[in-house]
């Protein structure tokens, strides 16, 4: 039997399934897909997904596939540009965006070099039980035969639609109706940093990635969705001419090198993080607008938090207070977050916020703490904060 099986091997799944196998525990890792494989994804890490990278001895991987460090970001909204220095966290003050079939591989590597069982084109289809309790999964495996694996806890880390939670009956709540709508694609001869842009109602996010190519990212309110969708291209390139024209110039002499990608699927909730041996980490715990990016970096704080709380499986904690000790700090980690996205992704421009912003740009220091808070590394309480919002304008 095993300790734990992982329904899913990519950001969120394969860094569960490293950390558990590294305490000691047996795990199995079921992945639907052929990796390598590619997905819908922003690629970027901010500073504490990339220093718990290197925690994980993993970071070095990441950086090797030639991904460029991201260490100075731009935002710019009406008449205000920050330009600053990424917040250090662990040492380090860059991000990275590396390609999805990049990134997931190496940490699927990492979870197998620890110990775990990774097994891929595997479908979940169904959980088993007793008296309540989840006690393994039933899965067609890679050659199509059907098989049951026992365990003491199953982690559902397979995505927005995830089937484990469905199964296991998991719960939505703190929802938010979808806010907006994304279509992005790949270029390259594009000289670039992590920049975003925004005015109302549209917002433009830049991530430099592998192979010298950038990810160009557009975003609508999501009301807008049936209308872009019917002609995306042009929508796209009008959004990036009109929000951030000087980046539409430098992409009139490059080449794009990929099909567009889009989506209005931009659902924003939390679900039961746990119960009776089951738990969620990922996006199918907790999914919130790709906007402010943070996808990733909270796919890697919800598999070291689960892993924390599970802990030795000779002198760790009973599982089921584990669990649940798990449910209540995931929340307390991703609440401000997601408040914070929520309130970007409805992409208004207020007058009051601009502002304070327009004190920010002026002062090195009140940026570096700008793009901390973005990162995650300050709390939106903590940027503004009684100094803040005191400071007297330029």
């Amino acid at each position: 039997m095993y300790d734990a099986i992982v329904v899913g091997a990519r950001c969120a799944g394969a860094s569960t399934a490293m950390l558990l196998a590294r305490q000691g525990h047996r795990v199995l890792v079921l992945e639907r897909a052929r990796f390598p494989s590619d997905k819908l994804s922003t690629l970027y890490i901010h500073q504490p997904g990339v220093a718990r990278l290197a925690d994980w001895d993993v970071l070095d991987e990441v950086i090797d596939t030639g991904c460029p460090p991201l260490d100075r970001p731009l935002y710019q909204v009406g008449d205000v540009r920050l330009h600053g220095r990424g917040p250090e966290v662990g040492g380090n003050r860059a991000a990275y965006g590396p390609r999805r079939h990049l990134l997931d591989q190496i940490l699927a590597d990492a979870a197998a070099k620890a110990g775990a069982e990774v097994r891929t084109s595997c479908t979940l289809l169904g959980l088993s039980t007793e008296d309540g309790r989840v006690t393994g999964v039933r899965f067609r495996d890679e050659r199509g035969a059907v098989r049951t694996e026992s365990c003491r806890l199953v982690v559902g880390a397979d995505g927005m639609r995830s089937a484990v939670a469905r199964l296991a009956g998991a719960q939505e709540y703190s929802t938010h109706p979808k806010l907006s709508c994304a279509y992005y694609t790949y270029w390259s001869g594009v000289p670039a940093g992590f920049e975003q842009y925004q005015r109302v109602g549209h917002w433009i996010g830049v991530i430099p990635t592998n192979n010298d190519q950038v990810l160009v990212a557009a975003y609508f309110r999501q009301h807008e969705f049936g209308r872009i969708r019917a002609d995306a291209t042009s929508a796209y390139l009008d959004n990036i001419r009109r929000t951030a024209p000087q980046l539409y110039e430098r992409l009139a002499g490059a080449d794009r090198d990929d099909r567009m990608y889009g989506t209005g699927d931009q659902l924003n909730y939390l679900r039961t993080a746990a119960g009776r041996g089951w738990a969620l980490v990922g996006d199918a715990g907790h999914h919130k607008d790709s906007l402010t990016a943070r996808g990733i970096t909270d796919a890697f704080i919800q598999a070291e938090l689960l892993a924390d709380c599970v802990g030795d499986p000779d002198t760790g904690l009973p599982l089921d207070l584990a669990l649940r000790r798990y449910a209540q700090r995931r929340d307390m980690l991703l609440e401000d977050n997601y408040r914070a996205t929520v309130a970007v992704a409805k992409l208004t421009v207020d007058e009051d916020r601009l502002a304070v912003l327009r004190r920010v740009q002026d002062s090195e220091e009140l940026t570096e703490r700008y793009f901390a808070a973005a990162a995650g590394v300050l709390s939106a309480e903590d940027f503004y904060n009684h100094e803040l919002l005191a400071h007297p304008a330029a």
